[in-house]
């Protein structure tokens, strides 16, 4: 306005007393018209910029094509309760009964609530990944990110079609911010998050699973630290969306780790985790949410585009960030709700995720692992030899480019938790009671006893380890207080007493917790309990391999 009426004035001096008043407001709202429309020319064709936010004043709500409160659901029938988690392993009618937008318990600290964020924090691209993802679900995911992220924070969402049998529908492509990819073939998640990275013009890439609903305030934590050191790789505390009903529920305070396995597994945060606002240093992360400065993304180099589809990757980068001097972290104030399955709903052309899942990790092992992959190739009975995971060549020499720490530097500064395994056991193989009776896991379960010897190893394969657990494969011999033993999956951690036991001279495998022996009746599938320490035929163990001459006891 300021400007319309400087200019109507001076119009009005230099026309003197030949031009109407009226006329001369005409051409000078005319020319105020045109000034706004350079304006908004000038704004609209200036490059785009991954390194600046936009402006502090610009919190206005979306515009253009308005949003459907309510979009009509898949046209699916179910056949019964179970049926309706056969397409998307959660109760997919559930979600397609429950609106759009709706609101989510606020179940961040208290002291959150009280925490400040600089106004020029990084605008992030928010991608989404799906393949024939339950619309219902995707929908809600991406209106919880429009109703719970600040505009002024959000470039773009978008929306990676990893070739779904059904295309998303045509009026999310023309509403604000969405931006839609849909691949011409089935590329998998590894490689369509690249592409979706690749296409994104903001400064932070924050990766989604496709059945998530974010918390109020998710977007500030994460971006805060990230502006903060464009090398802290960030992620929410991962809520509980109920598979079954979608009830949103508080998960506990976790952070990632695994096994040597190479499987992901939620740990407890360590006791000297005081401040509950503060970022959680995590070894690893679970893979499916978190936001990473676009230049570091590439700089680090992206994903393995060698992987296929899903698996193992969420390690890789976990190894890589840490090994080649970047941070990641759990932002405890950053919430967002997600629907954990208890199965994997989608396939892998020509093959199956399980064998997708092992070539993934045996990538991960020889580019990042150096001599610890020994154990990975241990804990999952495979032959290094025989095992197809295509050329490496290109990730170690990423891996020399970046000048990455060793492995070893990994477990000793970042998970000093993980227990390394013995490299020598102290006695191996089967182990004979009697004449003819061999220590037996009897199948799956938590019993076993003792079985007829068959000398094929198998489910009478053992090993008494240096730190004194007696193991079975993942599982060992977990003593009780009372004369129960049970086979139990090995600790990862600090080893409990309870795992630990003695092989005495007089061959008794003793408990430490208990200072009580195996014992067992020589007869198939008896079952092995803990009983008072005494030199009888029953008590008597025999290793087929001892790797050291010395007894215990």
């Amino acid at each position: 306005h300021t400007h319309t009426h400087t200019l109507a004035s001076s119009l009005l001096l230099l026309s003197g007393q030949m031009v109407r008043f009226d006329r001369l407001a005409r051409l000078a709202v005319t020319v105020s018209v045109c000034l706004c429309v350079v304006a908004v020319l000038h704004r609209l064709t200036r490059p785009a910029s991954h390194a600046s936010a936009i402006e502090d004043t610009d919190d206005r709500p979306l515009t253009g094509r308005s949003w459907r409160s309510d979009p009509p659901p898949d046209d699916f029938t179910y056949d019964g309760p179970v049926d309706v988690f056969r397409r998307n392993a959660f109760n997919e009618r559930q979600s397609n009964l429950i609106p759009q937008h709706r609101d989510v318990p606020d179940v961040r600290h208290p002291s959150c609530a009280s925490l400040t964020y600089d106004r020029n924090l990084p605008m992030m691209s928010v991608i989404f990944v799906f393949h024939n993802e339950a619309r219902s679900t995707l929908l809600r995911s991406i209106r919880s990110v429009i109703d719970r992220t600040p505009r002024r924070l959000l470039r773009e969402i978008i929306l990676v079609d990893d070739f779904s049998d059904t295309p998303v529908d045509a009026h999310l492509a023309q509403m604000d911010l969405i931006v839609v990819l849909r691949l011409p073939s089935r590329q998998g998640l590894i490689r369509a998050r690249v592409q979706g990275a690749e296409a994104a013009q903001g400064q932070v890439l924050t990766f989604l699973d496709s059945h998530v609903e974010v918390n109020v305030g998710w977007a500030e934590p994460l971006l805060q630290r990230i502006k903060e050191d464009h090398a802290h790789v960030v992620t929410p505390i991962i809520d509980l969306l109920n598979d079954d009903t979608f009830k949103y529920s508080a998960a506990p305070l976790v952070r990632g780790g695994f096994n040597w396995a190479l499987t992901f597994k939620w740990k407890s945060v360590p006791p000297h985790q005081g401040d509950p606002t503060a970022p959680i240093s995590s070894p690893t992360m679970a893979g499916g949410l978190f936001s990473i400065d676009r230049g570091y993304f590439f700089e680090i180099g992206a994903y393995d585009l060698a992987m296929d589809i899903w698996g193992g990757e969420n390690l890789e980068m976990s190894f890589r960030i840490w090994q080649c001097g970047g941070r990641l972290e759990i932002m405890p104030c950053s919430r967002v709700g997600h629907v954990f399955r208890k199965r994997h709903p989608y396939t892998a052309p020509g093959t199956s995720i399980g064998n997708v899942f092992l070539k993934n990790s045996v990538r991960v092992a020889e580019v990042w692992m150096d001599e610890y992959k020994e154990f990975f190739y241990k804990a999952r009975g495979l032959d290094p030899k025989a095992t197809n995971y295509g050329d490496i060549s290109d990730r170690l020499a990423l891996r020399r480019k970046l000048n990455c720490k060793p492995f070893k530097w990994y477990l000793q500064n970042v998970y000093p938790e993980l227990r390394v395994p013995d490299t020598v056991s102290r006695a191996y193989g089967a182990v004979r009671l009697g004449a003819i009776h061999c220590l037996d896991s009897l199948g799956p379960g938590a019993t076993f006893g003792v079985y007829e010897c068959h000398g094929k190893k198998g489910n009478q394969e053992w090993t008494l380890s240096r730190s004194g657990e007696l193991k079975h494969g993942e599982n060992c011999a977990v003593a009780s207080t009372g004369k129960h033993v049970t086979l139990s999956p090995c600790s990862e951690d600090k080893l409990p007493i309870s795992h630990m036991w003695t092989l005495t001279k007089q061959g008794q495998i003793k408990s430490e917790m208990s200072n009580m022996c195996l014992r067992a009746e020589l007869k198939n599938s008896a079952p092995v309990e803990l009983r008072p320490c005494a030199v009888e035929t029953e008590q008597r163990w025999l290793f087929e391999h001892k790797n050291d001459s010395s007894d215990d006891e």
